[in-house]
């Protein structure tokens, strides 16, 4: 016979319990081990939804169920009426329908018996102890009994009858005179002793029943009790106490094996005190753990490991076998299965706070998650061996243990923000492979690896470990506040990046450590690399160790996990990706104040550098681009020369990056209220030559940003709309602004003739000509 039992994990706050609920349990005592607190009831339909699909086609809900109630109702009968003009698959789907009610309301039974099973509990036990009172009750009444007999019939002694055959107290009492009784009595309660005495516990307790099963027959034949039966009851009731004593003293001696255990409390359990054998059999066991324990010293502080194995394997290993014992002895009875669920979870916590006071409070405070996570993993390893047994005692195990590996988990988290805080402030910020030795890290995999900073090296490694150690442990559910950790200790990280970008608004780090600055734009990529390569590739390999979907053996569902997992998976990239975002945003802001402002804080984009063009006209300009949008060329071609190097494989990135950067400094411009009051409402107006290098300036950008493929549409509608109100300011003193300018290809011609200059290449003899005076002669009669 096999149990199924789970633990309770939650009380029934309720006082009401009736033979219902008990009779609830008892049917569902033997039901599989399942998580308890699962959902599924909220998809059951109505009866009335069940009619309905049978064909019924009655008014109210309770004329419906009218034909289920009555006596002689044909289950059998009533689908054959409804379901006869119904096809196939209406058929099909009507079964499917009911299985899936009939799954439904099993569920809601089983959970309305867990949320009831403390209270059941109890009234097992209240009414275990009611039988033992009834049970002393019958034996006093019938003492009692005796005795009154004994006193309204004087000494008559008469004889009894016993038509008990081929046995070995075989006797005719009734013939037998009163003498002959007492001679017999005391013959069967001098074997009775000696039976007691040699140990013979079957065939005393056979001895007892036949005693018994005598004075019964007396009591049955006789109008009133003899004098020798009644000392015969009275004997009996003696001995039966007196072996009931002896078994539960041997069944407590240490000493005693198993086999003698099980014995004593199987012979109990026959004289009728199965609760009090019962209660043996669990204090026995309970004894002998705790005499083992005792015995079982770790032999050093190296040795911890091996020690938490070894009690948790002996504390398990003795739920499981006192579980079998229960089992083979008492059967599956609710009140015995009760008893034996309530007892192994008492131990499974006591265990389970011994272990977090003396294995996994003080990793836990340092943030020694490994260790804590190994010995959450043995235990529960050990644990789950009692699921084949019937009893899911996992659920107790890790309410105890579940805050040890989270204060682990969050101490681990301070270790890494603090190592890597600790490596930043030393940083050189050049790209590296991992060093050797790192526990992810091995020579043949060497080259696979991403080149990073030391810096980043850190980070990665300590976050892959916490992972891995994390991702053992799904029992515990720690993945959806590991993953926010994770992005909490990332954005951390992002903070002290930029906090590495020279005058950064960033003044402090975090707990204001101080991060060692990247001076050149090399390392300034650098900290984009880093960022990059772990929110992209490392991070979310990591994440995926304790995020993943088990499979089946078959693989049948991989397709789908990874379809289930794959919105996860994108929403965590995003997420990453928006921190690299800020760093990114970082960089482009400083350099783009690098190019607008002077050392000390004037601005170097101005109207004014367009003004004066005019007002010392006296000579042709050599046309070219302002000097800041020179700078900006160079800046940009100098980071697309670095990036092929840094973000090896992430062309797209280093797109954006020189997008973002060239559109912060355009953005700059045309946002500048001061720039645009000034060409707008000041006392100057753009001339001939102001307009024309402003235009040339905006077509430069928009040729060099085309030919190095980062012109975004956002950032050519931009330029757009800043040539447009420069034109329209200039329409707006009366002159036709489209009369001051030659025509677009000259604009297009100086421009590339400036980026090949910047760019070390020696433009042609005409194309030089044309840097000195416009294309189109008629821009200087303009003028």
């Amino acid at each position: 016979m096999h149990m199924h039992i789970s633990a309770p994990t939650s009380g029934l706050k309720g006082k009401n319990r009736t033979k219902t609920s008990t009779k609830k349990h008892h049917q569902y005592s033997s039901s599989p081990v399942t998580s308890v607190g699962s959902s599924g009831s909220n998809m059951v339909p109505s009866l009335g939804d069940a009619t309905e699909l049978i064909g019924s086609d009655q008014p109210t809900l309770s004329e419906k169920l009218k034909v289920f109630k009555a006596s002689g109702f044909d289950p059998e009968g009533f689908l054959t009426t409804k379901c006869r003009n119904m096809s196939h698959k209406e058929v099909k789907n009507l079964c499917l329908y009911l299985v899936d009610l009939k799954k439904a309301s099993a569920e809601e039974m089983r959970k309305s018996v867990y949320a009831n099973y403390p209270s059941f509990i109890r009234t097992s036990r209240e009414i275990s102890d009611l039988e033992g009172q009834l049970l002393d009750l019958k034996n006093l009444l019938s003492s009692r009994a005796v005795l009154v007999n004994g006193l309204t019939d004087g000494i008559r002694i008469d004889s009894f009858t016993s038509n008990h055959e081929d046995t070995e107290y075989d006797v005719a009492l009734d013939d037998m005179e009163s003498s002959n009784q007492e001679k017999w009595i005391v013959e069967f309660m001098e074997t009775l002793e000696v039976l007691l005495a040699e140990r013979r516990i079957d065939e005393a307790l056979h001895a007892l029943d036949e005693g018994e099963q005598i004075a019964q027959q007396d009591n049955r034949y006789q109008s009133s009790t003899s004098t020798a039966m009644l000392q015969l009851q009275n004997n009996i009731i003696q001995q039966r106490q007196k072996l009931a004593d002896s078994l539960v003293e041997s069944a407590s001696h240490p000493s005693a094996t198993g086999a003698e255990l099980r014995s004593s409390v199987q012979a109990l359990k026959r004289l009728g005190d199965g609760p009090r054998a019962h209660g043996l059999l669990l204090r026995s066991h309970y004894r002998k753990l705790q005499h083992y324990l005792r015995d079982l010293h770790p032999a050093g502080p190296s040795l911890g490991a091996a020690y938490i194995t070894a009690i948790s394997q002996l504390t398990f290993s003795t739920l499981a076998q006192a579980a079998t014992d229960s089992l083979a002895i008492f059967g599956d009875e609710p009140c015995y299965t009760s008893e034996l669920v309530t007892w192994a979870v008492s131990q499974t916590e006591s265990f389970a706070l011994l272990v977090k006071r003396h294995f996994l409070a003080s990793p836990a405070s340092s943030g020694s998650l490994r260790i804590v996570s190994e010995c959450v993993q043995v235990c529960l390893g050990h644990c789950s061996m009692l699921e084949a047994r019937g009893m899911a005692l996992s659920p107790v195990l890790l309410k105890i243990c579940k805050p040890c590996v989270e204060q682990a988990f969050t101490s681990s988290l301070k270790r890494i923000e603090q190592s890597t805080a600790a490596i930043a402030a030393s940083d050189d910020w050049s790209l590296n492979y991992p060093p050797l030795g790192s526990r992810s890290v091995s020579a043949s995999s060497l080259l696979s690896q991403p080149k990073l900073s030391s810096s980043a090296h850190r980070f990665n490694s300590m976050t892959q470990e916490i992972c891995e150690d994390v991702g053992s442990l799904e029992n515990l559910s720690l993945a959806n506040h590991a993953v926010e950790s994770l992005l909490q200790l990332f954005d951390s990280y992002i903070k002290m990046l930029i906090n590495a970008l020279p005058n950064s608004t960033e003044t402090e780090n975090v707990e204001g450590r101080i991060v060692r600055v990247a001076e050149t734009e090399a390392q300034q990529l650098t900290l984009l690399a880093n960022a990059l390569v772990l929110a992209d590739e490392l991070l979310p390999r990591a994440v995926s160790r304790f995020s993943h979907f088990p499979q089946t053996d078959d693989g049948s569902r991989r397709g789908s996990d990874r379809q289930n997992r794959a919105p996860e998976q994108r929403e965590l990239k995003k997420r990453l990706q928006r921190l690299v975002d800020q760093l990114r945003d970082s960089f482009c802001r400083q350099h783009a104040l690098d190019l607008i402002f002077n050392e000390d804080g004037t601005v170097r984009l101005s109207a004014d550098m367009y003004f004066n063009m005019d007002a010392n006209s006296e000579d042709l300009p050599e046309w070219f681009p302002s000097p800041i949008y020179q700078e900006l060329f160079g800046k940009a071609t100098l980071v697309a020369s670095m990036a092929s190097d840094v973000f090896v494989g992430k062309d797209r990135f280093a797109t954006i990056l020189l997008m973002r950067l060239t559109e912060t400094v355009i953005l700059w411009l045309s946002d500048d209220q001061s720039f645009w009051e000034d060409i707008e409402q000041g006392p100057q107006t753009l001339g001939p030559l102001g307009l024309q290098q402003f235009y040339l300036d905006m077509q430069f950008v928009i040729l060099f940003a085309s030919q190095g493929r980062y012109l975004s549409r956002h950032l050519h509608q931009v330029i757009k709309n800043i040539i447009g109100r420069a034109i329209d300011a200039v329409a707006a003193t009366k002159v036709d602004p489209y009369s001051l300018l030659p025509e677009d290809e000259w604009f297009t011609d100086v421009a590339q003739i400036a980026i090949e200059v910047l760019t070390g290449k020696e433009p042609g003899e005409n194309e030089n000509e044309g840097i000195h005076s416009p294309i189109a002669p008629q821009s200087v009669e303009c003028n």
